[in-house]
């Protein structure tokens, strides 16, 4: 499994918080160029952000479900990819002293991905999830995020 964690020095309240707005998480997540509300309420079980990828002019859009949510201290999910399958992402957020430590696991479930799972796969999720915690970190202590469009409309709240 692919395993990975960093320190975030910010409260694991606040670091929920940004966690728990589904419309954020393209802030972060690595490869996300936009997330929206798809149903329920996030991060409720079985709610669902809706994601859209950008690859040059191509755009393909999929999401992810809430499999299960302890709030303010782990967040499971299943990320749906069209063909390449499916996958589990937990994220679990432990007090450390003032400051959080957030470890991430994450593992192909189904489909390709889960066929083709190998230590290769598992080199380039520990790939994606260096750059995806250090912008959890950017987006938690610097309140950084993807600025809006000029003359954008605010994002609903």
């Amino acid at each position: 499994m692919a395993v990975r964690h960093r320190l975030i020095k910010k409260t694991p309240r606040e670091v929920w918080a940004v966690m728990a707005d589904g419309t954020r998480y393209a802030d972060w997540v690595v490869g996300t160029s936009s997330s929206y509300p798809v149903r329920g309420q996030w991060p409720q079980v079985d709610s669902a952000i809706g994601y859209e990828v950008r690859l040059g002019s191509l755009c393909f859009t999929n999401e992810t479900v809430v499999r299960a949510c302890d709030e303010g201290h782990e967040l499971e999910l299943e990320a749906h990819a069209g063909p390449l399958g499916t996958a589990r992402i937990a994220i679990e957020l432990r007090p450390w002293g003032e400051y959080t430590l957030v470890v991430i696991d994450e593992h192909p479930l189904q489909g390709v991905g889960g066929f083709l799972h190998n230590m290769g796969v598992e080199a380039l999720i520990q790939l994606r999830h260096r750059p995806m915690l250090k912008r959890l970190a950017d987006v938690c202590e610097n309140g950084r995020g993807r600025p809006q469009p000029t003359g954008a409309e605010p994002r609903p709240v």
